[in-house]
């Protein structure tokens, strides 16, 4: 019985793990993040993420809809260049899963328990720089840390995607709430 208190509270933490996005955001505290208003994609810099093609499609189109929805427009002639990079590392979990209880009982010792399990996932790290395209230099960064979908289910890999990029946004522009 001890065991099924912990259940909803283990397939909780199971959920929240794979949509959690962690969210680091740095920014150059002298730009006037309000005088931009459009945008355009650094090719350059799009061209050297280590992704797939098509993971780029999705990852622009999900930028594109995000600074669509705060105003700003795509223009020949932008404010600001937008640039994306990745990284990816595989992580491993080992979980303790002896809850104390098993099969049997003796004085100096309880259990049997479940054991230890391993997993292992892939970790994904999507950087969107934006750049200031009338000085070249980078004004914003924000990164965006979480788990990746890489089995063949295009619609998760999609709008894992667009979450991870959403929450990025988010942070931006940076101060917005402390005027």
């Amino acid at each position: 019985m001890k065991v099924l208190r912990f259940l909803p509270l283990v397939a909780l933490l199971a959920l929240t793990s794979c949509s959690t996005v962690r969210v680091a955001t740095d920014y150059d505290r002298k730009a006037s993040f309000e005088t931009y208003n459009s945008f355009a994609f650094y090719k350059p810099g799009i061209d050297q993420a280590q992704i797939s093609d098509l993971d780029k499609k999705r990852i622009l189109r999900a930028i594109d809809a995000e600074l669509n929805a705060k105003g700003f427009n795509k223009s020949e002639s932008p404010d600001l260049l937008v640039s994306i990079f990745t990284k990816e590392r595989e992580r491993v979990n080992v979980y303790n899963n002896n809850f104390g209880w098993g099969w049997g009982w003796n004085p100096w010792w309880y259990g049997g328990g479940f054991g230890n399990t391993v997993s292992r996932s892939t970790e994904g790290s999507l950087y969107i720089d934006l750049i200031d395209a009338k000085t070249n230099e980078l004004v914003w960064q924000g990164i965006g840390s979480a788990r990746l979908i890489t089995s063949g289910d295009i619609d998760k890999k999609d709008q894992r995607i667009r979450e991870i990029v959403s929450e990025i946004l988010a942070e931006y522009p940076p101060n917005r709430d402390k005027k």
